[in-house]
Parts: structure tokens; sequence; C-alpha cells
């Protein structure tokens, strides 16, 4: 199993906005690295921090730098990109670490903010999506159950998610920073998606009320409308709405910028320049860079908000630990599980040799009944039989062994059948006997 990814901490936001995937053509790019990259399972993730594909080769006997090559080289063929834009900041795991990554990455530690909840619901969308693209097979299926039960243990555990600390609410302590009253600001939300539901949240938790969302249409808008009490309006309404607007967040899944520099000057000059604070939490970027040239607009990109998110950690660092500790235990049951399954094709294989062998047995003793035998006889003797039978094979591949000299296999078969190690020194197997002597004395 192969993880090749991009995130925060190895590429800035202009990059991974490049290797960013739309939702909508999610199921597209599963099928598309299957069939081009010879892959038998995949999945994708793709957040405004991070691109991850999680692959499975066709091919077992490939070799895993080649896994990687072909993963990388669809990567950049898809997106249009030079291998060398990529190589140095992307980051692969493989068999247990990849595991690994998995259960940091659901539970929260590998994000930008520690421990936030809204990773874990975003690797199942993305899980989803894989079933439905059907690219998931036995493989992927087993690893991301136990990604998801590991994760679920570490949240209900341990205190990783009990501060309220998230880039949505950086977002909104920043703007508390900002404005020293912001009951009496206004906002405006371009978006109806989950982290927007977050910021809203936040922004009422802080006491202010005047809050507008913005959506392509008004369905998810009207929502947040009956749940929060916001208003809602078209995103071609923005232009007119931000002349009375003092905070903008913007996370929408749009390829091409929403809000442009044009519409931000139009909107200073009507507000007389009264400043604007703008937060871009969406990747690729919703508000075009260009926009914080302009003077009396403080614009943030999700790369901005580090600083605001590392003074809420503090309180979360014994509790990563604590979920450190959790992960490495689903790792080794993972891959216990993953070694048993190794053996279930000659476990299969032992109990039918037995079962012919019984088999046998039994039709012989029912036909000595038949003819009349006494039954204590023929139950003494198909015992017999079977014990012989059963035994046959251990014994000789035991005596082998024994001749060969590999006492390590005599300690094994000692371990497999429960025996009591034999405190006798070891046997070697009997020397020629000397040559007889020939002539006279």
């Amino acid at each position: 199993m192969l993880v090749l990814g991009i995130n925060h901490n190895t590429a800035p936001v202009e990059l991974r906005e490049k290797v960013a995937f739309a939702p909508e053509l999610m199921q597209d790019a599963l099928r598309s690295i299957c069939n081009e990259a010879g892959m038998a399972e995949a999945a994708i993730l793709s957040t405004c921090n991070r691109t991850e594909l999680y692959c499975q080769p066709r091919k077992a006997e490939l070799a895993a730098d080649e896994v990687e090559r072909r993963v990388l080289a669809w990567l950049c063929r898809y997106h249009e990109l030079a291998p060398p834009a990529l190589e140095a900041v992307t980051y692969t795991h493989q068999d247990d670490e990849a595991v690994r990554h998995l259960m940091r990455v659901a539970s929260g530690l590998d994000s930008m903010v520690l421990g936030e909840p809204q990773i874990l619901g975003q690797m199942k969308s993305a899980y989803a999506v894989a079933q439905q693209a059907a690219t998931l097979g036995t493989q992927l299926n087993r690893v991301f159950e136990d990604v998801f039960a590991v994760a679920k243990q570490v949240r209900t555990e341990t205190a990783i998610g009990e501060s309220p600390v998230s880039v949505a609410f950086a977002a909104v302590t920043l703007a508390q920073q900002i404005f020293s009253d912001i009951h009496q600001a206004s906002a405006l939300m371009i978006g109806a998606g989950r982290t927007i539901e977050l910021v809203v949240q936040h922004l009422k938790q802080a006491g202010l009320h005047d809050i507008v969302v913005a959506n392509r249409t008004l369905t998810h808008a009207q929502e947040l409308k009956h749940k929060y009490g916001v208003r809602e309006v078209l995103l071609a309404d923005i232009p007119k709405e931000l002349e009375h607007t003092d905070i903008v967040v913007s996370s929408t899944a749009s390829q091409l910028p929403i809000l442009g520099k044009g519409a931000v000057e139009s909107a200073l000059r009507a507000r007389r320049h009264r400043p604007i604070f703008m937060v871009d939490l969406a990747v690729p970027r919703d508000i075009e860079p260009e926009v914080a040239e302009l003077d009396d607009v403080y614009l943030y990109t999700v790369d901005d908000l580090r600083e605001v998110i590392d003074s809420n950690l503090r309180n979360r660092q014994d509790a990563a630990r604590e979920a450190e500790l959790i992960i490495d235990n689903g790792v080794a049951a993972f891959m216990r599980k993953q070694r048993g399954l190794g053996i279930v094709s000659t476990l299969r294989s032992f109990r039918e040799k037995a079962e012919q062998v019984r088999d046998s047995e039994v039709e012989k003793a029912l036909k000595s009944l038949e003819r009349g035998q006494e039954p204590a006889a023929v139950v003494k003797e198909l015992a017999r039989l079977l014990t012989n039978k059963l035994i046959h094979s251990p014994s000789v591949q035991l005596k082998k062994a024994s001749a060969d000299g590999h006492p390590e296999l005599i300690h094994l078969a000692e371990q497999l059948f429960e025996l009591e190690a034999s405190n006798e020194a070891p046997r070697t197997a009997p020397q020629e006997p000397p040559a007889p002597r020939t002539g006279g004395l």
C-alpha cells in the first residue's frame, strides 16, 4: 500500500491549489489513476490543507519505488504539472507506515489545527466517493475500517478535540483581535459548506448577529438560515453586500476566484474606505490575491492563520501523546490481522487434508460395522488409524529436521503442538559404523 501526498507542511497554498481535485470530477480521477497508473484500488483525499492519494497496486510484485513513480507521474499528468514541481514537496508512506499516517490524519494529529475534527468527516467522504467509483477493494476497505475505529477511539478516550481550535475558530479569533467591538460588525460568508457553518457558529458565540451567507444556490444557505438566523443571498449579490460588510470569510469548492479586486475597490469607495477584514479558507482561493494590495483590506489565507492557531494548541499536547499510543496499538493490531490473513490458505489446505483422512477412515469403519464387527473394536481401530495418519507427515518432517540439523524447527513444532520441551540432549543422526578391518592381527 502507498500513500503519496502534499500538505500544508510541505507546500504553500499556491502549489496546493494546483493539485486540488474538484469534487464533481473526483470519481473520474479515481478511475483514471486505476486505469492509467495500474492501481487495483485507490482513494483520494483533497482538502484545503492536503491532497493525498491512497493506492494499492494491481501487481503485488511491483517494487515500492516503481509504484511511487507511477502514482506521481499520474498526478503530474492529471494536473498538467512538471514532475520537478511536485517531487520536492510530496511525501510517501508504505505499508504499516501508510496505515499509521492515515490513522494520524483521521485523528487530527497531522492537521494544521491539532486535533481538529473536520478532517475525519472529510476522510469518510473520500472513502464514500471511492466506494461510489468502485475503486475500493478488500485491502483499502480493511484499512479504512481500522482507521475510522482508531480515530473514534482517539476522540472518545482523549481530550484531543475538547478545545474549539479549528481554522474556523482561528478566523473568528483573528476578527475579534481586529475589531474592538465585534458585536457591532457585520459579516458576509461566501459558501455554505461545513467550514462556513463552523465560522457562523463561532461568530454567533462571539456575539455577532448580522450575518449574510452567499451561495451559488439558496438551498444550503437556507438551511443555515433556519439553524442560525442568517440572511441568504446569491453569489451575484456579493458586490452589493460588500458595501455593508466588515468581515468576509470565504470557503467554496470553486475552481476560479469568486471575488475580484475590482469588486472590492468599488465596495471600499462606497464604504468611504472603512476597512474590511477578509479570510480566504478555500483551496483553490476564492479571493484574488491582488485584493491584498488594496488599502483598507486585511486579507488572510489559511496559511496566514497558522500563528493564531499555534497559540491555542498547548492544552492539546498531552492528549496528542495519548492519541499516538492509541495509534501505535491500532497499527500493531492491523498488521497482526494482515499477517494472520497470510495463513488462511494454508489453514484451509490443512483442514481439507485432515477432513479427507477423516472421511476415508470413517467410511472404512462404517463398512466394518456393516460386516458385523464388534463396535468397540471398530472405534478403537478408527482412532488408531486416524491418529497414525494425522501424525505421519509431521513425524516424518520432524525426523528429517533433526537429521538435517534444524533444531529451530523442533522448537517451533513443540510450540505449535503445545508439547513440553524435552530435557534430553539433542540427538544427532547416527554415524556410519567403522569399516571392517582386513588382514592379520
